[in-house]
């Protein structure tokens, strides 16, 4: 069931930003996971050599590191932003 706003939706609001960004990190992490599970699941069935898969995997992962670093701890929600 989709999250549901008590109230009219406005960017301006901290809460509704909050949930904004925590939807975007969780559509982020689900499709890093869909297609880095899909590219490794093909990789090692049909025995490809591909040499550039761990770097992207890597690379996106720690991209998603710290956005999740970013939207858990460090943004600030607060009126004035």
């Amino acid at each position: 069931m989709p999250p549901k706003w008590s109230r009219k939706p406005d960017r301006s609001d901290p809460d509704y930003r909050r949930l904004g960004d925590r939807i975007n990190l969780a559509f982020h992490l689900a499709l890093f996971s869909a297609i880095n599970s899909g590219a490794w699941f093909f990789a090692i069935l049909y025995r490809w050599d591909l040499p550039w898969l761990t770097p992207v995997t890597g690379t996106w992962g720690a991209a998603l590191v710290a956005h999740a670093i970013y939207v858990l701890a460090l943004a600030d929600y607060s009126e004035s932003a």
